[in-house]
């Protein structure tokens, strides 16, 4: 999957980036000043997560999480410093640590760390989405089609291992009013 979705913005980055390189307005760089800022910060805590979970399941995502997380976080970085924007203070890496020495008043649980996860994806895909919406530099916009196309992947993944682990937390049904009961 991931070498159709490179061929996709191969393609797109030649066919839709023919405009001269305008500077940055300042929409465009408080949305790359706010998502590096929300994946530097998510970092830490996926690591923190790592460091309380034993289940492979989780174990895995979490994994899966920081290298989507660093992945971006690096092509960010690396955007911005070229664009002049400046990098905000973020906190450090945590260091590994044994899962079961953790008291459980301190501890997450398994379900907690899962929903964790699946709140932090959804603000992400949102925060893209709105991204996407005020780029107007093709560049930048295709920046973050891409990183909302990963997260929406990696999302899938989350949500379904969520329901097979029964993490995911399910809204209360609907009933409209007036619809029989039987």
């Amino acid at each position: 999957m991931p070498n159709k979705i490179e061929a996709l913005f191969d393609y797109l980055r030649t066919r839709f980036d023919t405009e001269s390189k305008s500077k940055l307005h300042i929409g465009e760089a408080m949305g790359c000043w706010l998502y590096y800022t929300a994946i530097a910060e998510e970092i830490p805590v996926l690591e923190t997560a790592l460091n309380t979970t034993t289940d492979n399941v989780l174990i895995e995502l979490i994994k899966d999480g920081i290298k989507l997380g660093q992945h971006q976080k690096d092509t960010l970085e690396t955007f911005m410093i070229k664009e002049g924007v400046s990098l905000p203070e973020t906190s450090m890496h945590k260091p590994n640590s044994d899962p079961d020495s953790i008291p459980l008043g301190v501890k997450a649980t398994d379900f907690e760390i899962a929903n964790l996860i699946s709140a932090k994806v959804a603000s992400n895909i949102v925060m893209c989405s709105t991204n996407i919406s005020q780029s107007i530099r093709s560049d930048i916009g295709l920046m973050w089609i891409r990183f909302h196309s990963e997260k929406a992947i990696y999302g899938m993944d989350v949500k379904t291992k969520m329901r097979e682990h029964g993490w995911i937390k399910v809204p209360p049904y609907y009933y409209p009013p007036g619809v029989p009961t039987t």
